[in-house]
């Protein structure tokens, strides 16, 4: 687990830590907790490298 966690870094980890950040900060600012869930929900995909997993079709 530490592994994922160091290794392999690129944009889209980055954009989804950026995405968490601004849901948590509207949360806490704005008062709307609704953001909290998805907060959490991009700070896990980018902490563990998640998302698709290559399954999207176009």
């Amino acid at each position: 687990m530490k592994k994922t966690f160091l290794n392999k870094w690129h944009f889209m980890r980055y954009f989804r830590i950026a995405i968490a950040l601004f849901c948590f900060y509207t949360a806490y600012e704005q008062n709307q907790w609704v953001f909290i869930p998805f907060g959490i929900f991009f700070l896990f995909q980018a902490i563990f490298n998640l998302g698709c997993g290559g399954n999207c079709k176009y």
